[in-house]
């Protein structure tokens, strides 16, 4: 049986509760898509490599990963990357590349109405 992650961490009930109040008075989809997978028990957190972020994202953009970001692969442009964790490697690529690392909670604060945001899984 399967502990269930929501009561088991602050961090992510609080994290939860705001994005599904951004959700509500931004009309923001986006964060209720990201809520909705970070409170299901039965899924498991997205791991996503540098390369992948990388293969998907273009020159600027703003990636959100809703679990940790890896630090398998080479990132070739400067992008901003919001989420839950980052491994050490991943969070000096990403820096080494002229891009930004910032939590989940950091990008709803910068940009509450998530425009312009691409979730990678």
């Amino acid at each position: 049986m399967q502990r269930r992650r929501d009561k088991s961490n602050p961090r992510l009930t609080l994290l939860i509760s705001r994005l599904k109040e951004a959700s509500r008075t931004n009309e923001a989809g986006i964060w209720r898509e990201i809520a909705s997978r970070l409170e299901s028990p039965r899924r498991n957190y997205a791991e996503v490599n540098i390369s992948k972020i990388n293969r998907y994202a273009g020159d600027g953009e703003t990636i959100l990963v809703p679990g940790k970001v890896l630090g398998t692969g080479v990132l070739e442009q400067p992008v901003v990357v919001a989420a839950l964790n980052f491994s050490g490697s991943a969070q000096s690529k990403i820096t080494n590349a002229k891009g930004s690392c910032m939590t989940i909670e950091e990008l709803l604060a910068k940009n509450p109405t998530g425009s312009r945001v691409r979730i990678l899984r």
